[in-house]
């Protein structure tokens, strides 16, 4: 029989079964920072399990809904594939910077990378020692296998991609692509949890941050406050819209149009991408596809 289980949301447990693989508990998550703040004054268990039980019996309270087996695999495969690519810059700079040390630079880029690969290869170049050689062709090594398996991980995505219809629905706005698609639908367990597309947008963190009081609005920078990577997949979206649009000419996106005459491209970027992840939301709360505004489509 399933019993319901309150706990502060940290990623770590979902559901609960036992040794017959039956779920046995289905945990209520709230937000560990919401339900920090009925905290007393020291922090212990006792203290702990007081808060959260105060957080889950409050009607205005905000809970996580649970992800299915499917969205904690897709998104674990987006997790390992970032930390992945956060390896390869760290191996990239450590080669760049060891070899700087001998006065051997390269250009900026992945052609870059490799020419001092080939110098690395290279027995014949005698500007390097044995044993700065033997590091680096380490390192190298490491290097390759991380571009595999990077690659492998690509591949996975698209497959699970492909298999998802949400997804597939997803990938036709413009700026949103197999990858931002996968982590909405990995990450997003219920896209009705979400009262609209503002708060979607200000879960993920693409919304002002405010400070007002007295009845006198004060808007800040977006709050960075949710999904980082999220975030960062909607920004890089929005960038790719910005530059294609600056090269195949703006006169089919008038509100873009009018957003880069009086801010810059950045500034621009994370509205675009707070619009992206609006329509992003009302996609997957409704089930509608994408239609396009009559001025792209004309």
């Amino acid at each position: 029989m399933t019993k319901p289980v309150g706990k502060p949301d940290a990623g770590k447990l979902h559901v609960r079964f036992d040794e017959r693989g039956e779920e046995t508990e289905r945990a209520t998550s709230a937000s560990p920072r919401l339900s920090s703040t009925l905290l007393k004054r020291q922090k212990n268990d006792s203290t702990d399990a007081e808060a959260i039980c105060e957080a889950v019996t409050r009607p205005t309270m905000r809970f996580v809904p649970t992800k299915t087996v499917e969205q904690q695999s897709g998104l674990m495969l987006h997790r390992a594939r970032h930390l992945f690519i956060r390896q390869q810059t760290a191996v990239i700079n450590s080669i760049r910077a060891y070899l700087a040390e001998f006065g051997i630079v390269a250009p900026v880029g992945r052609r870059g990378v490799e020419q001092l690969l080939e110098i690395v290869a290279d027995r014949a170049d005698y500007r390097l020692p044995q044993v700065a050689r033997a590091c680096l062709a380490a390192l190298g090594s490491q290097l390759r296998a991380l571009k595999a398996q990077i690659l492998e991980f690509d591949r996975r995505i698209i497959s699970w991609h492909r298999s998802s219809a949400t997804s597939k629905r997803l990938d036709a706005i413009p700026g949103v692509g197999p990858a931002l698609a996968t982590a909405l639908v990995a990450s997003v367990a219920d896209a009705k949890a979400f009262r609209s597309g503002r708060d979607f947008s200000a879960w993920v963190g693409l919304v002002p941050k405010q400070n007002s009081s007295g009845g006198k609005d004060k808007l800040g920078s977006i709050s960075k406050q949710g999904d980082r990577y999220l975030r960062s997949l909607f920004t890089a979206g929005a960038l790719a819209v910005i530059r294609y649009a600056k090269i195949r000419g703006m006169g089919h996106r008038p509100w873009l149009t009018a957003l880069l005459a009086r801010r810059p491209t950045k500034v621009a970027a994370i509205a675009l991408a707070n619009k992206l992840a609006r329509m992003a939301w009302a996609m997957m709360a409704s089930g509608e596809r994408y239609r396009e505004p009559v001025a792209l489509a004309a």
